[in-house]
């Protein structure tokens, strides 16, 4: 049946012959990963609609259906979907929407599950680009009321899709929270008004191919190949902040010498606003990185920034700026990776006048030893990875779990997550047990830069908003188990993605 499988060029020569014949376009979009009764009778109730049914499969990709997703290549997928008699072309979109492949194809229906049609008044929901797009070319959407099965159920029940911790822990914490719960839980978050504070930092990847040893050195000679330029640091947790949150605003310093401002503003969303504290010496922080294109290894790294504390007169325009507008916000968010714009003032500052305090604090090649997380006097919420707390209390081989006890009564703080890497996190409130809670993904990573980052920038609301620690910890893993399939801070977690990502889990 492989002929029925094409390119959108190929589609869309043997469509024009088709219509010319009077023939109807229908068109179906999904990951279809394990096809089952559901799937059939929606597909066959959609090419009742027309004569001709199109389905535009997602890629691998773009299948945001939670661990060890897609089961079955795109090329398996294809193949399966061809078979079926309904079915008379089968595409690959490159693509979360359909919304391309309605512009390429200009079909006379679009058919979804009736499932989304609950969504079609809410603009911010995922189908919202598609009725948008099926509107635009002229034709109709179409619902198929068929019954409903779930693929992420099936696999989850009957595949090995995640490890054996983190199906004990699911099965468990279904017993607690559905998948809509958690979604509206998040959903609370968006009015309120949060603000970052920390250091700004622009990351460059630099792609390269090694070549070898150069004959009178004892080093790798490689060829640049690329880059790519992304805002990270506060501007990267803001934007990840932005897609929860209505009311995003970010205090920080820039150099007055290349800038980079007008390329920042730029990449921050409509939705974010900024305060910049401009220091005449040093630059706008640049962690430029040097990887190997093809599987994204680092192999070294040259920051361009002076991490020495803000000269006395942009300190004090800091500090009565911070005293102004602090208290307007339900959420400080700060992160702090030393690199001169958090001062030991600043730290007071925030741990007096911040409604909601949320810190972390980092460890990066320039700072080994100086930023302990206990230097802040209080925080209302500490995420802190573990090697840090090892860092912060000198134990380097203990358990965790009295690390992150003796952390947050150090900080009076009822609240904390100490992340573990591969595995999971720690969620603790004061007098109840800690919540461990696994990584809900198999070790496939991408890139780890900005994790953590969009670990703190989601839970830190969350945790304001009085979730439940089990929650946030849930919460967080399943951001950062979005947050590692993005190279570098290209893109930001989004909501849709995760709702349909908690969705898959929790099925």
């Amino acid at each position: 049946m492989t002929e029925k499988i094409l390119s959108i060029g190929q589609l869309i020569e043997r469509l024009a012959t088709l219509r010319s014949d009077g023939k109807r376009v229908v068109l179906c979009h999904g990951c279809y990963d394990l096809l089952h009764p559901g799937h059939l009778k929606h597909l066959t109730a959609a090419k009742r609609e027309g004569d001709i049914l199109v389905v535009a499969l997602k890629t691998d990709a773009h299948v945001n259906k939670g661990p060890g997703r897609p089961v079955f290549s795109q090329d398996a997928r294809a193949e399966f979907l061809s078979a079926l008699e309904c079915v008379d072309f089968v595409i690959l979109s490159d693509h979360p929407t359909a919304a391309p492949a309605i512009f390429a194809i200009r079909p006379d229906v679009y058919a979804k599950g009736g499932k989304h049609a609950a969504d079609e008044g809410r603009s911010a929901a995922p189908n919202a680009e598609e009725k948008a797009a099926i509107e635009y070319v002229g034709g109709r959407l179409h619902y198929t009321y068929e019954p409903a099965y779930s693929s992420s159920a099936l696999l989850n029940r009957h595949f090995d899709t995640m490890s054996e911790e983190a199906r004990s822990f699911l099965q468990s914490f279904r017993q607690r929270y559905d998948a809509e719960r958690i979604i509206r839980e998040i959903q609370r978050i968006r009015p309120l008004r949060v603000l970052l504070i920390g250091d700004a930092v622009i990351d460059e990847y630099c792609y390269v191919r090694p070549m070898n040893k150069p004959s009178k050195a004892n080093t790798v000679a490689c060829q640049l190949l690329d880059s790519e330029v992304f805002i990270g640091g506060i501007f990267a947790c803001a934007n990840h902040v932005a897609g929860f949150c209505d009311t995003v605003h970010i205090v920080t310093s820039l150099g007055n010498a290349n800038s980079r401002e007008a390329f920042i503003r730029e990449h921050l969303k409509p939705n974010v606003t900024m305060k910049a504290i401009y220091r005449d010496d040093a630059p706008t922080t640049v962690k430029r990185r040097f990887v190997e294109r093809n599987f994204l290894a680092k192999l070294f790294e040259v920051y361009d920034f002076d991490d020495r504390d803000l000269p006395a007169a942009e300190e004090a325009e800091l500090q009565s700026y911070l005293a102004s507008v602090l208290p307007a916000y339900d959420v400080v968010i700060c992160l702090d990776y030393l690199h001169g714009f958090i001062s030991a003032q600043t730290v007071k500052t925030l741990a007096s006048q911040a409604r909601f305090l949320a810190v972390n604090t980092q460890t990066n090649a320039a700072n080994i030893g100086y930023n302990p997380i206990t230097r802040y006097p209080r925080a209302d919420f500490a995420c802190i990875d573990h090697q840090e707390l090892r860092m912060a209390t000198l134990d380097r081989f203990g358990p965790v779990e009295p690390l992150i006890e003796k952390v947050a009564e150090r900080l009076s703080c009822a609240k904390a997550i100490g992340t573990l890497g591969h595995r999971g996190c720690l969620a603790y409130e004061r007098g109840k047990a800690m919540a461990h809670v696994p990584v809900l993904t198999p070790p496939k990573v991408v890139d780890a830069v900005g994790a953590g980052d969009a670990f703190l920038a989601v839970t830190a609301p969350c945790v304001a908003a009085g979730m439940p620690m089990d929650l946030v910890g849930f919460i967080g893993n399943a951001v950062g188990s979005q947050a590692v399939m993005i190279v570098g801070n290209r893109e930001s977690v989004e909501p849709a993605p995760l709702f349909d990502f908690i969705k898959a889990l929790m099925a």
